[in-house]
């Protein structure tokens, strides 16, 4: 049993902070947008948040009534209020405060506890909690913070306009991906009991190998958008309904109802479009060489369009800088994914204990019981 340290709350401290400041900057980039007579750039940012914000409450007021047996409907209907009016997150926090507070903190000078409060049950709450929030940072990351980023590099692309609250945005964006892809990965760990710790240097790794992917690929769908929008409309849908039917021959089984798991499906969908991810616990050495193959000739083949059918906007300076980003990040964001899997997946971590692989998802029916409803997800 993996424990809840005084680094995971300052982590936990640190998302809070990272949660509000990210609301702020939204809503000041959208009043920027309306002041400037730009609706529809303040309108699109205002959707991606509304958008994220229903998804990630209906999915935390589900996992609240699941994870109480024989609930008081009195306390239900105040937690569903709570989701009502958007709230829900910071109700997670609350909990994830309490009880990580009580795991880093208090637990080591306690003898006298009962056995709910005994250091163990402590700790696997805290962790069970931010696991949760930590998933659904990964859904707000995927549909608004990464749309977001798209839309404001294709506004400096297209109208050459900038402002201190563009790059603000921008940074907040990278700052949000960066955030929930390594914390979802440690919350997992902790999470899962035959996952070994996520040290810093593979952290590192992870973290740059999903920027940098991410990066080229946002560039590569800003580029295709400059080009025609109805092609990147065509093509974003293209993707999504790739990955949604991938989901359904996965059969996943994450959520408890059929309608929130077609919804989970739907979102795993948009996820896809821009990352990989493991949704059965299964290997995923050829399911992630075919999807980065098919991004690299995909960001190839837009590099070429414009090189052949767009010779004149070539010679612009901001496509051999925004040309020249693609390719690097992407390159580097594969050697990163390489050394991963290589050196630091828990693959190599585990060999000698004799663990199972976190692509293959092999467990203990107990470690099954244990895991809850992250045992058929694993996110690479």
């Amino acid at each position: 049993m993996m424990k809840f340290t005084k680094q995971d709350f300052i982590f936990l401290v640190g998302g809070i902070i990272i949660q509000v400041v990210d609301i702020g900057v939204d809503f000041w980039v959208a009043s920027k947008y309306f002041c400037e007579g730009q609706y529809s750039w303040g309108i699109l940012i205002l959707c991606f948040r509304g958008l994220s914000s229903v998804v990630t409450q209906l999915f935390s007021y589900e996992w609240f009534k699941n994870d109480w047996e024989n609930p008081d409907p009195e306390k239900l209907k105040w937690i569903f209020l709570v989701h009502f009016f958007h709230c829900g997150i910071f109700i997670r926090y609350w909990f994830a405060l309490k009880y990580g507070c009580q795991a880093a903190f208090k637990q080591n000078s306690s003898r006298d506890v009962s056995e709910t409060d005994c250091p163990n049950f402590i700790h696997k709450q805290a962790i069970d909690i931010m696991t949760d929030i930590s998933m659904l940072k990964v859904f707000k990351t995927f549909l608004e913070t990464t749309p977001q980023l798209f839309v404001q590099i294709y506004i400096l692309m297209e109208h050459d306009t900038n402002s201190f609250c563009q790059y603000a945005a921008i940074f907040m964006s990278f700052c949000g991906i960066s955030f929930s892809t390594v914390d979802y990965q440690i919350s997992l760990r902790k999470s899962l009991p035959d996952k070994d710790e996520f040290h810093v240097l593979p952290k590192l790794v992870y973290l740059f190998y999903k920027l940098l992917t991410i990066t080229s690929w946002m560039l590569s769908i800003s580029l295709i958008t400059l080009l025609s929008v109805r092609s990147s409309v065509f093509l974003l849908i293209l993707l999504w309904s790739c990955g949604f039917c991938w989901t359904l021959k996965q059969h996943t089984t994450f959520c408890k109802s059929k309608v929130m798991e077609y919804l989970y499906r739907t979102v795993v969908g948009i996820i896809l479009i821009f990352t990989f991810f493991n949704i059965k616990g299964r290997k995923t050495k050829v399911c992630i060489s075919i999807y980065y193959a098919t991004h690299t000739l995909v960001t190839l083949g837009i590099l070429f369009v414009y090189l052949f059918w767009k010779p004149f906007v070539t010679k612009e300076i901001y496509f051999t800088i925004v040309g020249l980003l693609t390719i690097l990040s992407l390159v580097l964001g594969i050697i990163f994914l390489i050394v991963y899997y290589r050196h630091f997946h828990p693959t190599v971590y585990c060999r000698q204990q004799t663990c199972s692989d976190e692509a293959d998802g092999v467990t203990g029916e107990k470690d099954r019981v244990e895991a809850g409803r992250f045992q058929n997800f694993i996110m690479q």
